[in-house]
């Protein structure tokens, strides 16, 4: 019986509109399913990023966890250091090597790139002991420019080698034939991911399969190979043609169905999110009057009153002398002076533990009205299990709409900066924490929008 591989890519588009919460329940998912891999994309946000895959390694014990890298020797060296803390883990070297692609996505000539090539996976292995070199544009490259690709790769050290379909124009039996003669000879596994835009993916890579690849990557609500279908596929045809996977079937539609609800809710809450603000025409500069910026923070969630309204507009005022005005730096204003109330929980301290070999735990004490008040709590990742812990103590449990973490400083003592959005009867209300430790800004920030909400309340 053949295993094949599955590798999943829900979390890898760059700039989606998943909060930082919606990702690790989307990996959470994922790891009960049994998905063998969870790809997520380069290190591309700095801390937050980083933040994000040491996070999710917290929880993620037997999947492997898959960081994209390879377009310069910063990106790998960013991949290694976030899963620094992860059981399984892996680097994932992604290039192009079409003439077009190489051209104008790495600015290499082809002699360059294969140099590259051999350069960027023999440091991936000398930081990791997992990597995989993935051609993501396979089927638009000179197969003998490949083939000598994917050999200089496995030479310096890649345990795997991936052919990326990305124009979906290949039919099922020609793109078996074409994975089947450039790996002809390479002797560690191969996986395919194909592109879905002509509904062909799924054949594309079970015929792959026969063909001797052994990993298939699939995504739940993107654009290539479904994850339910092909795990559907797997289910009922395995037995006659001899493969399976470890996938818990008695699992897939519900956790599908999970993940599915996880994505609706981010698009129906994307007027609140960074990525949406292009859509939303959040482009404000200095000669904005009052009324237009007001009426951008309510296409945000924001319900002010009259004296917040004048306090955001005298601080928006400041900040647009020295720059446009987008949502994030609108949040932040927001953030930073709307809805100051008296700080009905006070932080007095934390302890947070957390590893590679643990999950991850929150000791956490509040003053409430010179009480002291106390919780012990788990989560996934120190941010969770903090936030959990503060529901505990406080005895109610609040939406997080958007969690942001952003670096305000330079250097190895920067301070970060921590946006967190709670809804509560319809509004949201925000709260900012400014801190050298980020899980620390992020605790503030957490309790600064709970006052505000208790405040209200009230």
């Amino acid at each position: 019986m053949k295993h094949i591989q599955i590798a999943d890519t829900t979390l890898c588009p760059q700039g989606s509109a998943y909060s930082f919460k919606e990702k690790l329940e989307i990996a959470r998912q994922l790891e009960n399913l049994h998905v063998d891999i969870i790809e997520l994309p380069p290190i591309a946000g700095g801390k937050a990023d980083t933040l994000l895959v040491r996070t999710i390694s917290a929880f993620v014990k037997e999947s492997i966890l898959s960081v994209a890298a390879g377009i310069s020797a910063e990106s790998i060296e960013d991949a290694a250091t976030a899963l620094n803390n992860a059981a399984h883990a892996r680097i994932r070297i992604e290039l192009p090597l079409s003439a077009v692609g190489m051209e104008y996505t790495a600015h290499k000539k082809p002699a360059a790139m294969l140099e590259w090539v051999g350069k960027a996976v023999a440091m991936a292995a000398e930081k990791c002991a997992d990597v995989e070199f993935c051609a993501v544009d396979a089927t638009r490259t000179d197969a003998a420019f490949l083939k000598q690709a994917l050999t200089s790769a496995v030479a310096v050290g890649a345990k795997t080698v991936s052919l990326c379909d990305s124009t979906g124009e290949m039919l099922p039996d020609d793109f078996a034939a074409f994975v089947a003669e450039v790996t002809e000879g390479i002797n560690v596994p191969v996986a395919v991911r194909c592109d879905n835009q002509n509904g062909l993916a799924v054949a594309q890579a079970i015929l792959a399969v026969r063909r001797g690849v052994t990993c298939v990557k699939t995504d739940v609500s993107g654009n290539t190979v479904p994850l339910e279908s092909f795990a559907t596929m797997v289910k009922n045809c395995g037995n006659t043609y001899g493969f399976s996977s470890r996938l818990r079937y008695t699992q897939l539609h519900r956790t599908i169905k999970q993940i599915n609800w996880v994505a609706e809710k981010s698009k129906d809450s994307a007027v609140v999110s960074v990525s949406a603000a292009d859509e939303m025409g959040i482009h404000l500069d200095a000669k904005d009057n009052k009324e237009t910026v007001i009426a951008a923070a309510a296409k945000l969630g924001y319900d002010l009153s009259d004296e917040d309204e004048n306090k955001v507009y005298e601080e928006f005022c400041r900040v647009a002398e020295k720059k446009n005005v987008g949502a994030k730096e609108l949040d932040a204003i927001i953030a930073s002076v709307a809805l100051q109330v008296p700080a009905t929980y006070k932080l007095e301290n934390y302890v947070i533990n957390t590893g590679n070999v643990l999950s991850a735990s929150a000791q956490i004490t509040l003053l409430h009205n010179d009480k002291v008040l106390q919780g012990i709590g788990t989560g996934d990742g120190p941010i969770d299990a903090a936030f959990r812990t503060i529901e505990q103590i406080i005895g109610q449990h609040f939406e997080v709409d958007d969690f942001q973490i952003q670096s305000v400083t330079e250097g190895r003592g920067a301070m970060g900066s921590t946006l967190v959005k709670l809804r509560s009867g319809g509004k949201v209300y925000s709260g900012n924490g400014i801190s050298t430790d980020i899980i620390g800004a992020s605790i503030r920030a957490y309790l600064s929008a709970v006052n505000k909400i208790v405040y209200e309340e009230a």
